[in-house]
């Protein structure tokens, strides 16, 4: 027994949200058909050659990096990204792909890694700046408010901090008189209709309106969709890029650079500071998140541990008294995958769904250290 592969990702979805993602990232399907039936998951950061060889016919791969990140101009075969494709077309495997909302996600990339780091506590770095959020109100027949209010959640709508599909719906009449040349869903042309109606309300994020709008027009039976959208200045909690926590007591600065080396399998660590230097207050943040570093100074950290500083980074860093640990793109965010592998089996085995999950054999960082 196989499983339609769009039934498998939705369980991803689950553990991390597509609503969580930045703005411009480049989540959810990228290659392949989410019909398709699936009997075998491949977790993995990157979709690499390694990856695709090792993986069987029509299986799953569900990656951290998206495979397409700009926009297409060509697949050509005698390119390395050409031959990627091919080889996956070849094989019917389709790719999907979590960043930053598995990032973001309350047990993704920054959860576990804090976790595994034995740190208490957490206060959210790097929150998504969604510009706002907005209320929306719209009107909808009764007999169609499931179908309008799915939709609104599917499109990113109805969010609350770490709750979603949060709405709310009271029902009333509602009265129109349809004009000449219309096509009314309920009514007659010239004559007052009263409907039984649901007001349903619901959250917005700003920068999701656009898309929450259509997707609640193309649901709506209605020719002409009356709807509010109110400014709201409530300050939400929203996932961050990055925890501060603390650890049981201070160390110093080399005994936790090797605790981190030691923790995540790291093939090595760089790290800035006095040696000695006493740390507690631990700022963490998987793969590129060097650019934190400013919020998590001013938020008290003692040391910023990541995957990538860039030098004039570093120096700033030093400069401004914070220590940092550079522990390697992947060895910062694959920590997270076999998180995700328990997920997903144990939601597989609740569904009675054959699905086997395994993680990719090729799991390394492009580079080799002397």
């Amino acid at each position: 027994m196989s499983v339609p592969a769009k039934e498998l990702t939705a369980l991803v979805e689950e553990y991390a949200p597509v609503r969580l993602a930045e703005p411009w990232d480049r989540v959810g399907w990228q290659l392949g058909d989410p019909r398709s039936p699936v009997a075998r998951i491949v977790l993995t950061l990157d979709v690499h050659r390694e990856v695709v060889e090792e993986s069987g016919a029509g299986d799953l791969i569900v990656a951290h990096h998206p495979l397409f990140f700009q926009p297409l101009s060509h697949v050509r075969l005698d390119e390395a990204r050409g031959r990627l494709v091919a080889a996956c077309l070849a094989k019917n495997i389709g790719v999907y792909a979590a960043h930053t909302n598995l990032d973001r996600a309350p047990a993704g990339v920054t959860a576990v890694l804090a976790r595994e780091l034995g740190l208490a506590g957490g206060v959210a770095l790097g929150c998504q700046d969604a510009g706002g959020y907005l209320k929306l109100a719209v009107f909808v027949p009764v007999s169609h408010l499931e179908p309008v209010r799915e939709a609104l959640w599917a499109a990113g709508a109805g969010a609350v901090g770490a709750y979603d599909q949060c709405s709310f719906a009271v029902t009333g009449t509602g009265t129109f008189r349809p004009g000449p040349s219309t096509s009314p869903f309920l009514g007659q042309e010239g004559r007052l209709a009263e409907v039984a109606e649901a007001r349903l309300e619901t959250i917005v994020p700003f920068h999701r309106v656009a898309a929450v709008i259509e997707a609640m027009r193309r649901a709506h039976p209605y020719e002409e969709v009356a709807y509010d959208l109110y400014a709201l200045q409530n300050d939400f909690a929203r996932p961050g890029l990055g925890r501060l926590g603390s650890l049981p007591e201070a160390v110093p600065l080399a005994a936790l650079a090797r605790r981190v080396k030691s923790v995540l399998a790291a093939d090595g660590v760089r790290y800035g500071g006095p040696q000695e230097m006493p740390v507690q207050k631990v700022a963490v943040a998987g793969g590129s998140g060097g650019s934190l570093w400013r919020e998590a100074r001013a938020r008290g950290a003692d040391v910023l541990v990541t995957g990538e500083v860039k030098y004039h980074e570093g120096q700033d860093m030093l400069a401004e008294g914070l220590a940092f640990v550079e522990a390697g793109h992947a060895a910062t965010e694959r920590v997270v995958l076999p998180a995700l592998a328990s997920f997903l089996k144990e939601r597989c085995r609740e569904k009675n769904w054959p699905v086997e999950v395994r993680l990719a054999g090729h799991q390394d960082e492009p580079f080799r250290y002397l």
